[in-house]
């Protein structure tokens, strides 16, 4: 295999056809011990992209009050309980 001058390979029909990937497939690499591994990725983008922000949220809200957050306009005003 040869890398072109964008940096894309071609991964052969035999490994795309074990892997299940086809050309809309996302896949990531992984790199374990010095090796690389080609992983195709089963979760939809946004949900990966969503998990790193998982637990560093500062705000000490309610998941209702999030949600209701993300569906009125205008927003509604939370105040914290603790202060």
């Amino acid at each position: 295999m040869r890398v072109t001058t964008k940096g894309q390979v071609t991964i052969p029909r035999n490994i795309r056809e074990k892997l299940g990937i086809s050309s809309e497939t996302e896949i990531d690499f992984r790199e374990e011990d010095g090796r690389f591994y080609i992983i195709r990725v089963d979760e939809p983008t946004i949900t990966r992209k969503f998990h790193k922000f998982r637990g560093i949220a500062t705000a000490k809200i309610s998941t209702d009050q999030i949600m209701g957050l993300t569906r009125e306009w205008p927003p509604m005003i939370i105040t914290d309980p603790h202060q």
